[in-house]
């Protein structure tokens, strides 16, 4: 069942902060009305990991100029997040990224996004987008191989916001900066007339 447009589960765990104090963290009050981008990731000490995260740590500053706040999730204990942010990156760690990491250890986070593979105990790659009014506006889901794009998870939230400013839908390929289109029959027919060669 799609969570799009639904409320975002909502969820209290401990949590390995930015400053790495351990404390527990409820998700909705965390977001306070900020955007919020929650990623689940399958485990600490593994391969495409610690390029997602230090990849969503790089940009932190992008996001936080959108008012988003950024919350990884996986099924590790709040001990083996914290020993993960105090190893250093040449060594397999992620060095200390500038979000909170969520211990997970009982599931119920992960089978409330639908992201948790039964067999393996493990969540997939999935990002979620919130919007303001804590409802999950964009979701994509990635098999484990697969590392996903942050830079797209950007994309997404300068696209909810473009259209939540100006009542106009995103195209194909939208970037911030580019012209939207009116979400009506004119507003299709004048949109590509000027652009469907370049889609």
């Amino acid at each position: 069942m799609s969570l799009i447009n639904k409320q975002a589960p909502d969820f209290t765990a401990q949590a390995v902060m930015e400053n790495d104090e351990i404390k527990s963290l409820n998700l909705h009050d965390y977001l306070k009305g900020d955007y919020g981008l929650v990623f689940f990731y399958p485990l600490d000490f593994t391969f495409v990991c610690p390029s997602e995260i230090i990849a969503f740590s790089n940009r932190m500053d992008k996001f936080k100029a959108l008012g988003c706040k950024v919350i990884g999730v996986s099924v590790d204990s709040q001990f083996s997040h914290y020993a993960w942010r105090n190893t250093p990156v040449e060594k397999g760690g992620i060095g200390k990224i500038n979000f909170p990491l969520v211990a997970d250890i009982t599931k119920s986070i992960a089978k409330d996004y639908d992201v948790l593979i039964e067999g393996a105990g493990v969540a997939l790659r999935g990002s979620f987008l919130i919007d303001k009014a804590g409802k999950i506006r964009h979701y994509v889901i990635n098999d484990l191989p697969l590392g996903r794009n942050v830079d797209e998870s950007l994309r997404m939230i300068e696209a909810l916001q473009f259209t939540e400013e100006h009542g106009e839908v995103c195209p194909a390929g939208w970037n911030k900066g580019d012209e939207g289109m009116k979400p009506s029959a004119e507003g299709v027919a004048s949109y590509l007339e000027g652009h469907a060669s370049a889609l």
